[in-house]
């Protein structure tokens, strides 16, 4: 199985595809990454030689990817969140970050919905009871 930037790439699909498993590798950059070591798009992973797989991997070092990209972003989302930049707030609260509506929608980000509504007395007298019997635990 052939390895680029640390990553195993799938022996059985087209290179073109198998580069887009590295993260921060998408089809515009793999398809440039490919014309730029001309390697052909339609190839199979397994079929790839030596030089071609070390040119890959020159021309990926280039690019930023994998623990790279991801450790850059954290640390941007962390600098918002340093100088308190309402981006920033929004991450730290979990919050939409890009002006999206949150009052029906954004549940993606907020998680599953916690449900907050009245109690009937029977209900209510039921939850401090049971309440109680756990303090005494």
């Amino acid at each position: 199985m052939p390895r680029l930037a640390g990553i195993d790439l799938p022996e059985s699909q087209k290179i073109d595809f198998s580069l887009t498993k590295i993260y921060g590798v998408g089809w515009a950059l793999s398809r440039q990454i490919l014309e730029k070591c001309r390697v052909d798009p339609e190839k199979r992973t397994k079929d790839l030689n030596e030089k071609e797989l070390a040119s890959l991997s020159k021309a990926i070092e280039e690019h930023e990817v994998e623990g790279d990209l991801r450790r850059e972003i954290r640390q941007n989302i962390q600098r918002l969140k340093d100088i308190g930049t309402y981006r920033g707030v929004r991450h730290n609260k979990g919050l939409p970050v890009r002006g999206q509506r949150t009052k029906t929608n954004g549940r993606t980000k907020k998680g599953k919905r916690k449900t907050v509504g009245a109690f009937k007395k029977e209900a209510l007298a039921k939850q401090t009871v049971q309440k109680a019997k756990e303090a005494k635990k």
